[in-house]
């Protein structure tokens, strides 16, 4: 005897398909990644296929009319800018990705420079390219101050809509004696708060004064709130280097994205931009 079942009762009863249709599990929420990251991924992923692999893309937008004006390039490898300045005084090139490896390769003509800049690659976890020629000559002035204005420029452009970011830095820095700290804040709103005391006038070849400048210099094009308190410290080097050091992993942890903000903008506003 043959034993006969509707073809819809055999949907209904054995169709795994219905029955996660009706079911009433909660489904969590997809994390939500920020565009370069899911683009990597989708990267990494297509290199195991055997078909041809995906070719990455990457944009970049310049505007090269006005002088000194920035150029930023999105592609797999990270949140990058890139500027060029040019004066009658200086040739600057700044090239920053937040996202690198800690590659620093910097010759702004000013030695000591060079080293602090190394020091932001190295503890930021950015990578670093400076190349510059200028007026030094006369004195390492215009240099520092036109390789700082296109550093805040490069991390204005690479930080792009800041969408995602922790946007808040604070970090102690101890090296021997000294001891700074550094607080900021990528708020878009230029602030520098600066109490050093450099007992020299100079570190080698570099005027000490220049050290504040360079900051003021950041802060100004890139749109950022700096505190910057020495704590201790009798060695101009020593003081120097630690405040390098301390801005680089506050700069680092406030570039940093927080996932529990699914790429929101960090702000009650809704946007942070530099006004």
């Amino acid at each position: 005897m043959e034993l006969s079942i509707p073809h819809r009762t055999l949907n209904q009863s054995f169709s795994p398909q219905s029955r996660l249709c009706n079911s009433s599990i909660h489904r969590p929420h997809r994390l939500l990644l920020p565009a370069h990251l899911q683009r990597r991924r989708l990267q990494l992923f297509s290199t195991h296929l055997a078909a041809s692999p995906m070719e990455s893309t990457s944009t970049r937008v310049s505007a090269a009319a006005a002088n000194g004006s920035p150029s930023l390039t999105e592609n797999d490898g990270g949140r990058i800018g890139e500027v060029k300045r040019v004066t009658k005084e200086t040739n600057v090139y700044v090239k920053i990705n937040l996202d690198g490896d800690s590659i620093a390769e910097n010759n702004s003509g000013i030695p000591f420079l060079d080293h602090m800049l190394d020091q932001l690659a190295s503890h930021g976890l950015f990578d670093m390219h400076v190349k510059a020629t200028g007026d030094i000559h006369i004195d390492d002035h215009h240099t520092n101050e036109d390789v700082a204005l296109a550093i805040g420029t490069a991390l204005l452009q690479a930080l792009g809509d800041r969408k995602g970011i922790n946007r808040f830095g604070d970090f102690s820095a101890p090296l021997d004696e000294a001891l700074v700290h550094v607080s900021l804040d990528l708020s878009g709103r230029p602030h520098l708060s600066y109490d050093l005391n450099i007992p020299t006038e100079r570190v080698g070849t570099y005027d000490t004064q220049l050290v504040e400048h360079f900051f003021q210099s950041v802060v100004n094009t890139s749109g950022m709130t700096l505190h910057i308190r020495q704590l201790a410290g009798k060695n101009s080097h020593h003081i120097i280097e630690a405040t390098f050091k301390a801005f680089a992993r506050a700069l680092r942890q406030a570039t940093e994205y927080d996932p529990r903000r699914r790429g929101s903008v960090p702000s009650s506003k809704g946007v942070l931009s530099r006004t």
